[in-house]
């Protein structure tokens, strides 16, 4: 098992304890999810805090380059893990294969949007409160993990070989944080804008840098180059 593997699934433990504690807190101490109202996040400190921070956190590390710690699918975006081929590009291979992917991923988006929509519908129903939708995205925080390490129902919609390869691996904050457009508040608006901005910055990387998302033309996004081993359930079966 790869260290990134590891390290991986030491944060989706590390995930489900803390979908646990917001359980446990929405039932033991209801009124600590007033933090989600208006902007109650600046009269006092909770743990809440610090779950806010260790979730900007985790977009900040989307939207700056780094080396280590971080998997190649979220990293691919920017130059220091670009490795260019040798050969001419084709170019025009290249165009067909971002349109191809670019239209996989927008089906995954009105997906998403239509899913989001019934939540929304029912929060503005009364079926449910801002608590509910808080502890949706704490749950979608756990899932994301699991759509790495064991199965994503979006690489069906993609048609992607594995998450290093995959057009919406940055997707992921913007679809957790999705929520919290209807929870509203400092705490819920400042998480969903900077997910949108993580989300501008890879969709800008695709169309100005094109190359480093596929694998004909990033050779660290080629199987044979892998050392994260991250979807492992994925890789192809070495004959031997």
């Amino acid at each position: 098992m790869s260290e990134t593997r590891k390290r991986y699934i030491g944060r989706l433990i590390f995930r489900i304890l803390i979908l646990g504690v917001c359980v446990w807190t929405a039932i033991a101490h209801p009124e600590a999810y007033n933090i989600l109202e208006g902007y109650n996040f600046w009269k006092g400190f909770s743990p809440f805090h610090i779950l806010w921070i260790l979730w900007m956190l985790d977009m900040l590390q989307q939207i700056i380059p780094a080396k280590n710690k971080v998997a190649l699918g979220s990293q691919k975006l920017w130059e220091n893990r670009f490795r260019p081929i040798r050969d001419r590009i084709n170019w025009e291979g290249l165009r067909k294969y971002i349109i191809s992917t670019t239209k996989a991923a927008y089906k995954v988006a009105i997906v998403w949007i239509l899913f989001i929509a019934a939540i929304g519908i029912g929060y503005y129903c009364g079926l449910y409160n801002k608590t509910v939708l808080f502890l949706l995205t704490a749950f979608f925080y756990v899932c994301d993990l699991i759509c790495v390490l064991v199965w994503c129902p979006f690489r069906l919609m993609m048609g992607n070989r594995c998450c290093t390869t995959c057009r919406i691996f940055n997707w992921d904050h913007l679809m957790m944080f999705s929520p919290m457009l209807f929870v509203g508040g400092f705490y819920g608006v400042s998480l969903l804008v900077m997910s949108i901005v993580a989300w501008l910055i890879w969709e800008l990387c695709i169309m100005l840098y094109p190359e480093r998302f596929w694998e004909v033309t990033n050779v660290a996004l080629r199987c044979t180059e892998c050392t994260d081993k991250l979807c492992t359930q994925y890789c192809p079966k070495k004959k031997k």
